[in-house]
C-alpha cells in the first residue's frame, strides 16, 4: 500500500511518463533482441547485425538535431509518441525486404534510429522537466522494474511463438511470425502514444541548442558518454548473436532471457526505491564490474555455459548501470543548465553526440575485426576490452560529481 501511495503522490505527469513507460517496455525487448535475430536467422553474418546496428546509432544524432528545431513548434508528448510509433514501422520494413541486403538493412536501420531519437529525445527531456534529483532514484528504479519485468514474459513467449510457428496451421513460415509479432508492437505503440499525450508538457524555450565550447565538466561527462556507447554498441545486439550462433533457436534466446529477469526487476525496484542520491556511485561501480566479469567469462570459454552466464549476468549489469547512469547525467545538466544560463536540450543534444563517438567507434571495430579476420575473433575480443574501457569511466564519474558536490556547499 505504501509503495501505491507513493506512485499516485508523484506529480500527474510523472505517472504518466511512468505509465507510458510500462507500455512501451513491451516493445523494447522486440527492438533489442528480436530484430537482430532475425537478422542472424536470414543471413547468418554477425557483421550484417552490426551494420544495421551502427546505421540506427547513425540515425539517433541526426534526429536528435532534427528533434530540436521542432521542438520550437510542436509538443514534445507529440514527438515522444511518434518516435514510438516509428519504430513498429522500422520492423516492418525490415520483415518486407525481399532480401537483406546491405541496403535495405541501412534503410531499415536507419528508420529505427530516427524511432530512437524522436523516443530518447523527448523522453529525456521530459523526465528532466517532470522529476528532480530527490525522486529520479524512484523513477529510473521503477521503469527499470518495467522494463525488466517484460523481460520475464515477452522473450520466452515471442522466442517460442517464432520457433514453433512452423507447425501452426495458420501462419505460413518463421518470417511471418515476425510479422505477426510486429503488428502487435504497433498496437502497443499506438495506446502508449494516446496515453502520453494525457499530460501537459512545456516546450523549451525558443533557444539555441548547438554549442561547441562548454564547462570542462561536461567534457568529462561525454567522454564518460562515449565510453557507455562503445559497450552499448555491443551489448544491445550481442545476445541474439552469440545465441542464434552458438545455440541456433529464438526459444532458447527468449527463455534464457526470461531467466532471473523477475528477480533483477525487484532488485532493481527496490534499489530505486530505497536508495538515495549518495548511492549512485555505488550502484555504478557494482555496474560496469558485472559487465567486465561477463565479457571476461564469455570470452574465456564461448561455449553454450558461458553465453548463459553472460546474458544472466547482462540481465542484472544493464539496468543497474542505466539506474546509476541517469540520474547522475540529469543532475550534471540541472547544475550546468543554471551555471552556463542554456537550455536542457542542449546538453540533451550534445550528450547524444558523445555517445555516437563510441558507439561508432564501437560498431567500426566490431565490423572491421569481423569481416578481416573472423566473426569469432570479434566476438571473443571486443567484448571484453569495450568493458574493461567503461569501468574506468568509474572514476571520471566520481570526480564528476564531487565537483558538484563542492560547487553546491559553495553555495
Amino acid at each position: 500500500m505504501n509503495d501505491i501511495k507513493l506512485f499516485l503522490n508523484q506529480p500527474r505527469n510523472t505517472r504518466i511518463l511512468l505509465l507510458t513507460s510500462f507500455l512501451y517496455a513491451f516493445v523494447l525487448p522486440v527492438v533489442d533482441i528480436f530484430v537482430a535475430a532475425y537478422i542472424m536467422r536470414n543471413s547468418a553474418d554477425v557483421g550484417r547485425v552490426m551494420i544495421y546496428q551502427l546505421t540506427v546509432y547513425t540515425g539517433i544524432p541526426l534526429t536528435f538535431l532534427v528533434n530540436g528545431f521542432l521542438l520550437n513548434k510542436i509538443s514534445p508528448g507529440k514527438l515522444y509518441a511518434f518516435g514510438m510509433l516509428l519504430s513498429g514501422i522500422s520492423m516492418l520494413v525490415m520483415t518486407s525486404l525481399p532480401a537483406l541486403n546491405f541496403l535495405g538493412i541501412s534503410i531499415a536501420g536507419l528508420i529505427m534510429g530516427m524511432s530512437f531519437g524522436f523516443f530518447w529525445a523527448n523522453r529525456d527531456y521530459l523526465v528532466l522537466i517532470c522529476t528532480n534529483d530527490s525522486n529520479r532514484n524512484y523513477y529510473y528504479g521503477l521503469e527499470t522494474f518495467f522494463n525488466t519485468f517484460t523481460f520475464v514474459i515477452v522473450p520466452v513467449t515471442i522466442g517460442w511463438f517464432i520457433q514453433s510457428s512452423e507447425g501452426f496451421g495458420w501462419t505460413e513460415s518463421t518470417n511471418a511470425a515476425y510479422r505477426m509479432v510486429i503488428f502487435a508492437v504497433i498496437g502497443v505503440t499506438i495506446l502508449a502514444s494516446l496515453l502520453i499525450n494525457k499530460g501537459t508538457y512545456k516546450k523549451p524555450q525558443k533557444s539555441r541548442f548547438v554549442y561547441f565550447k562548454y564547462d570542462k565538466l561536461w567534457y568529462k561527462m561525454l567522454v564518460v558518454a562515449a565510453m557507455k556507447g562503445l559497450v552499448q554498441g555491443f551489448i544491445v545486439t550481442a545476445p541474439a548473436m552469440l545465441i542464434m550462433k552458438i545455440v541456433g533457436e529464438e526459444g532458447a534466446l527468449g527463455t534464457i532471457q526470461s531467466i532471473s529477469s523477475l528477480l533483477t526487476a525487484l532488485l532493481m525496484y527496490l534499489i530505486g526505491r530505497y536508495s538515495k542520491p549518495e548511492h549512485r556511485l555505488r550502484i555504478y561501480a557494482v555496474a560496469v564490474l558485472l559487465f567486465v566479469i561477463g565479457t571476461f567469462i564469455n570470452s574465456v570459454f564461448f561455449n553454450v555455459a558461458s553465453v548463459l552466464i553472460f546474458l544472466l549476468i547482462m540481465i542484472v549489469a544493464r539496468p543497474m548501470f542505466d539506474l546509476a547512469y541517469f540520474p547522475l547525467q540529469m543532475r550534471i545538466i540541472d547544475y550546468l543548465k543554471e551555471k552556463e544560463k542554456r537550455s536542457e536540450y542542449s546538453y540533451i543534444f550534445n550528450h547524444e553526440l558523445g555517445l555516437y563517438v563510441g558507439r561508432f567507434l564501437g560498431c567500426g571495430t566490431f565490423i572491421l575485426i569481423n569481416y578481416c579476420v573472423s566473426d569469432n575473433v570479434a566476438l571473443i575480443f571486443t567484448l571484453p576490452f569495450v568493458t574493461v574501457l567503461q569501468a574506468f569511466s568509474y572514476f571520471i564519474v566520481k570526480n564528476i560529481s564531487h565537483a558538484i558536490d563542492q560547487a553546491e556547499k559553495i553555495k
